[in-house]
C-alpha cells in the first residue's frame, strides 16, 4: 500500500538514559544482524516500512503509540551504528529540530569520506530536500515538521523518515519516503523518483484531517500542470490572476464568480462541505510583497516542470497554495482536498476495513524480528523481553 503516514499523540518528557542505553544496545544487534543477513540495501528499505519502523520501536521498547517513538528510535539507531558506519555500508543523518538542519552538511561529510561523485552526493541531499518541502508545501495537513532523518547505504538506497506536529489537534504525523537500487541491474545510480505524485512508502494513520490541500495525489496532477504552464508564461500573467482571487476572496458565497471586465472567467460552485472551509474562502489574498518576490523569481527562472519549481529556494506552502488557487477557480483544475492518511495503521483490519490482513507480510515481519532477535549476542533474559514485546504488537 503506498501511503506513508502514521499519526500519534504528542508526548512530552524524555527518555530515561536507562531505557536509550539498552534500546542502544539491543538495536546495535539487530542492524548488526540484518545487514550480515540481507545487506544495508534491504535494511534501509525496511526502515520505508512505517509497520517495520513501528515494531522495531516497540521491540526496543519505546510506548508504541507515542510521538517520541519516531525521534528516540532513530537517536538510537544513529548511536548504535556510531564509529562503524563504513563497516555496515550503512549511514545516518539528520534528526530531531536543530539536528535536522545539519543533515545536508552530514551527507556532504560522508559522501567526501566515502569518495562519492559529486551528482550521487547531490543526488542523496536533492531527496531528503525535497521530501522536506513536499510534506511542508504540497501535503498541507496542519503538521510542521520537526524531525527529519535520512539514512542511506553505500550503494547509494535511502530512506527518509519525518514527522510534524499539529498542536492544535495535539497529534503527531509521521512520513516514510524510500528509494531503492534498480537490482535488475545493480546499477549504483539512484533510481529516477517522481516526488510530487504518490511519493511516500508504507501504511496509513487512524486519524483523517479536513480539508487537506493534497497536491501529491493523481488527481491533482493537472492542476500542477496548469501552475506549471503559468510559471513559465509570465509574471504579469500570474499576478493578473492573483488580483482577481484577491478581488473576490471576501465574496462568502456557494457560488464565486470571477470576471475580467464583462467577461466571465470562471464560477466555483461550493458544495455545503466546503461552505466557509474552502481554501479560497479561507485565503487571505491580501498584498504580500514576500509572495510577489518569489512569483517574480520562479516566472523569471521558469522552471520546466512542477519538481524544479517546488525546488525553488524560497517555494513554499503560501506560493504553492496561490498557485494551486489560481490553477483551481480560474481554469478549474481541481485539486485534491483529500488527507493523504488512510484508517488502518497495520497490515489491514480482520474485518477486512480498510483492506484484508496481508497475511504472507504480516508473517514475513515476524519472523523476520525474531530470527534478528534470537541471533543477536544480548543475554537471554533480555532476548525473552524483546520476543515477548514483538509478539504483544501483533497481538
Amino acid at each position: 500500500m503506498r501511503r506513508g503516514v502514521a499519526t500519534f499523540t504528542l508526548d512530552s518528557g524524555r527518555c530515561p538514559p536507562w531505557l536509550f542505553q539498552r534500546m542502544v544496545a539491543l538495536g546495535r544487534e539487530i542492524i548488526y544482524v540484518l545487514i550480515d543477513e540481507y545487506g544495508p540495501d534491504e535494511f534501509v528499505r525496511r526502515i520505508a516500512d512505517p509497520v517495520w519502523f513501528q515494531s522495531l520501536g516497540t521491540i526496543l521498547a519505546f510506548d508504541w503509540n507515542a510521538s517520541g517513538l519516531t525521534t528516540i528510535l532513530t537517536a538510537a539507531l544513529k548511536e548504535a551504528i556510531r564509529g562503524d558506519e563504513r563497516n555496515l555500508g550503512l549511514f545516518i543523518c539528520g534528526g530531531k529540530g536543530k539536528t535536522s538542519l545539519k543533515t545536508p552538511v552530514e551527507i556532504e561529510n560522508w559522501g567526501r569520506i566515502l569518495n562519492f561523485d559529486i551528482e550521487q552526493t547531490r543526488g542523496l541531499k536533492f531527496s531528503s530536500k525535497m521530501a522536506a518541502k513536499v510534506d511542508s508545501s504540497l501535503i498541507q495537513d496542519g503538521y510542521s515538521i520537526y524531525h527529519h532523518a535520512f539514512i542511506f547505504s553505500r550503494n547509494g538506497a535511502w530512506a527518509v523518515v519525518q514527522q510534524g506536529m499539529n498542536t492544535a489537534s495535539s497529534s503527531a504525523r509521521r512520513y516514510h519516503w524510500g528509494d531503492e537500487l534498480d537490482l535488475k541491474t545493480q546499477s549504483s545510480k539512484l533510481k529516477a523518483k517522481n516526488f510530487t505524485e504518490e511519493p511516500h512508502t508504507g501504511i496509513a494513520s487512524q486519524v483523517f484531517e479536513k480539508n487537506v490541500l493534497n497536491l501529491v495525489a493523481k488527481k491533482s496532477r493537472k492542476n500542477k500542470d496548469i501552475a506549471t504552464q503559468l510559471i513559465s508564461s509570465s509574471y504579469m500573467t500570474v499576478m493578473k490572476n492573483i488580483q482577481l482571487l484577491r478581488s473576490h476572496f471576501s465574496s462568502l458565497s456557494r457560488s464565486i464568480t470571477l470576471r475580467n471586465g464583462a467577461e466571465q472567467l470562471s464560477i466555483l460552485q461550493l458544495s455545503d462541505e466546503h461552505f466557509r472551509t474552502h481554501p479560497v474562502i479561507l485565503e487571505d489574498f491580501g498584498k504580500s510583497k514576500y509572495l510577489e518576490k518569489i512569483i517574480q523569481k520562479v516566472c523569471f527562472e521558469k522552471p520546466q516542470n512542477y519538481e524544479q519549481f517546488l525546488a525553488t529556494e524560497g517555494v513554499g506552502p503560501k506560493t504553492v497554495r496561490a498557485l494551486s488557487l489560481v490553477s483551481e477557480v480560474i481554469y478549474g483544475a481541481d485539486p485534491s482536498y483529500e488527507d493523504p492518511a488512510r484508517y488502518s495503521f497495520a497490515f489491514g483490519g480482520k474485518d477486512a476495513i480498510p483492506y484484508p490482513v496481508d497475511k504472507p507480510i504480516y508473517d514475513k515481519t515476524i519472523s523476520l524480528l525474531e530470527r534478528a532477535i534470537n541471533r543477536s549476542k544480548i543475554n537471554l533474559f533480555e532476548k525473552q523481553k524483546a520476543l515477548r514485546r514483538l509478539d504483544k504488537v501483533y497481538k
